[in-house]
């Protein structure tokens, strides 16, 4: 279960933002600061005109796999599927009815890569993300990130995906990975994200605000110490659990501030966010491959332990499995658990695919709500929504299985940030391949699209759509000249003043007290 903590420094990531509230970034030493271009918003037309697919079922999916078991033994029916066997297709904006591939920096984790939609085509049966040593933007490498935000969405089953990873099970420095969000936050587009990642909370209290402490900052104990509990933060030198700004669309929101809905009986807001499920990112550990098969959660238990007092609240199957000993850190909490990976399903070792993937089911532990991780069609390890269950020492409640209409996002980056990147042994260029994207569904249970009425996103995008459109954005309300969208912050009544102050341009109370010891 020891994984060699030299290599995997700030490991699992997910997508960790860095808030100018708290932190500046750091340039990387093989690449500069490049600004990213503007992508269409993926509000796209039909394409019956252009000759291409509109129905979500691609006509190339074998239909003795439209039908699946899921984890408990029911029925699984397909809801979507890609299998790319339409050479040389496009993903620039616009161009294709549900993926985009991106063009911009992702600075959120420093990224030595430019994504470009260059680098995302199609060929021989499969998608190829191709990731080359290639001057772009003031950086020295290119690749591709290929989304489906705002395109298609799905909420609850069965998402798998089949993938040839990129280079050498022996080298390390690929982060290949496969992985979800929820569609009011856009990945890479740090306005967007801020206050909303990795968020999956519906409770007003603690949890909803700035670096999880009381209204006044001073509490509780575990907010303000119990991130010494892990060697991850110390490159942050501090023992807050949190340097989250607050949960921006939270449960606690002043009616009437800006917030997408619903709204509760009460008048209350139902609180929203964009939450990640990582169907894998892939490393290599000690000159052999393995996967994170993960969730990304806010707010934090205390230390970021998972909840497992009965035994039964996370479980484990694959014979290679073993909890991540990355837990989190100041900006995200991860329930990760570690397997091997096929060791010949790499470009440059056997080059065959495997399979990978999860099932899920939205909402609280009485909802029955639960994650489910998949290596080659066997189940990998289980983690119940008791896990991320309510936390006394933390002083929240429970976080929910996601219940956002979550997009689809496949990328191949190069980072520190994730893991050790062994450049002297890097082979260039390298591909990260897909065979196809499947997604299936209780037949009782099917929910797909962007904007569902008990979650819908669409108005709240339009409103703000400079924000989903404009990746040099980085924060909410910070002025333009440091990148902020120069929006009010919803107000949480939970501060002094609750809903009768004025809004300000950040979150929480006044900003001389606004970060925890």
């Amino acid at each position: 279960m020891l994984i060699l903590v030299g290599a995997v420094l700030a490991l699992f990531m997910g997508y960790p933002l860095v808030f100018h509230y708290f932190l500046s970034p750091q340039e990387g030493h093989r690449g500069g600061f490049g600004l990213g271009g503007t992508n269409s918003t993926g509000q796209v037309p039909t394409f019956e005109s252009m000759g291409m697919r509109s129905d979500l079922i691609d006509p190339d999916t074998d239909p003795a796999l439209y039908k699946i078991k899921g984890t408990t033994g029911q029925d699984l029916v397909l809801v979507f599927s890609d299998e790319f066997n339409l050479d040389g297709r496009s993903f620039y904006p616009g161009d294709d009815p549900f993926w985009t591939a991106v063009d911009l920096w992702a600075h959120g984790t420093g990224d030595y890569e430019w994504y470009d939609p260059a680098a995302v085509t199609t060929s021989d049966g499969a998608l190829h993300i191709t990731a080359s040593e290639d001057a772009i933007h003031n950086l020295n490498f290119r690749s591709g990130q290929l989304t489906t935000w705002n395109q298609f969405c799905f909420t609850g089953g069965f998402f798998e995906v089949s993938v040839r990873l990129p280079g050498s099970p022996q080298v390390s420095g690929w982060w290949p990975a496969a992985w979800t969000m929820g569609n009011l936050g856009r990945a890479n587009y740090g306005a967007t994200t801020e206050g909303m990642w990795p968020y999956s909370y519906d409770t007003c209290d603690t949890g909803t605000l700035i670096n999880q402490t009381n209204p006044d900052g001073l509490g509780p104990i575990s907010a303000l110490q119990s991130g010494g509990e892990t060697v991850f933060n110390d490159k942050y030198d501090t023992t807050s659990v949190s340097w989250l700004p607050g949960q921006r669309l939270s449960a606690c929101t002043c009616s009437g501030d800006d917030h997408p809905g619903p709204t509760r009986s009460d008048g209350s807001y139902v609180g929203r966010s964009a939450p990640e499920i990582d169907v894998f990112e892939a490393q290599v550990s000690n000159e052999r491959g393995d996967v994170s098969l993960s969730g990304q959660f806010a707010p934090f238990n205390a230390g970021y332990w998972l909840n497992n007092a009965s035994g039964t609240e996370w479980q484990g199957y694959d014979p290679t499995f073993r909890i991540n000993s990355y837990r989190g850190n100041v900006l995200q909490q991860s329930a990760s658990g570690v397997a091997d990976t096929n060791q010949d399903a790499y470009e440059l070792s056997g080059g065959t695919f495997s399979t990978y993937g999860f099932e899920y089911v939205p909402g609280l532990e009485s909802d029955g709500a639960y994650i489910t991780w998949y290596l080659d069609g066997k189940l990998a390890w289980r983690m119940n929504a008791a896990a991320v269950g309510a936390d006394a020492r933390a002083q929240i409640s429970a976080r929910t299985i996601p219940e956002e209409p979550m997009y689809l996002i496949l990328n191949l980056a190069l980072s520190s940030g994730f893991g050790y990147v062994d450049f002297d042994k890097l082979t260039f260029p390298a591909t990260m391949s897909v065979d196809y994207v499947r997604i299936y569904q209780p037949p009782d249970k099917i929910n797909v699209g962007c904007d569902p009425p008990n979650f819908p996103t669409a108005d709240y995008i339009q409103k703000h759509l400079e924000a989903y459109t404009n990746s040099n954005l980085t924060t909410w309300g910070n002025t333009r000249d440091v990148g902020g969208f120069e929006q009010d912050w919803p107000r949480n009544r939970l501060y002094s003043g609750g809903c009768d102050v004025e809004p300000r341009k950040y979150p929480g109370r006044e900003r001389a007290s606004a970060t925890a010891a």
